[in-house]
């Protein structure tokens, strides 16, 4: 049987994303996460996202930055979930201009350069207000979660 994330993602283009979480990071004290899943399980995506956010202990950085890429893939959903770290230091509109951007290549079903974009996008903001520090660990795991 296949996985959610083959479902959605060739090997491929799962190794492109975990790329660039990689990337992303190296200049960044943020963490930055993906998760797909079939459903958002009959909750709104934001709060199905926020649940994610929690279970897999993205609220507990220590600077309590970091970002999640949340992707219902049957239900053609997604959203983007900030710790307060990070929320309290980007433009208002930060998020929705980034899931915007996915959402363009989404539509394209360029699900894999949708994903690059975002995790771009994130970096750079994760960059600006949490640049990487001598003593930087990371926290969270670089792979695409799935449950």
């Amino acid at each position: 049987m296949k996985s959610k994330v083959e479902d959605f993602l060739s090997a491929t283009e799962e190794q492109k994303i975990i790329e660039a979480i990689k990337f992303a990071e190296q200049k960044t004290s943020g963490e930055i996460r993906v998760h797909l899943e079939k459903s958002v399980k009959n909750k709104a995506v934001q709060q199905r996202a926020t649940e994610v956010f929690k279970i897999l202990n993205m609220d507990e950085t220590e600077a309590k930055n970091g970002v999640l890429i949340y992707i219902a893939v049957l239900d053609k959903q997604f959203a983007i979930i900030g710790d307060k770290g990070i929320n309290n230091k980007v433009p208002n509109d930060f998020w929705n201009e980034t899931k915007n951007q996915i959402e363009k290549l989404f539509k394209k079903q360029q699900f894999a350069n949708g994903l690059v974009k975002g995790i771009t996008m994130a970096g750079e903001q994760l960059k600006t207000y949490f640049p990487i520090q001598n003593d930087d660990t990371n926290e969270l795991p670089n792979e695409i979660s799935t449950f």
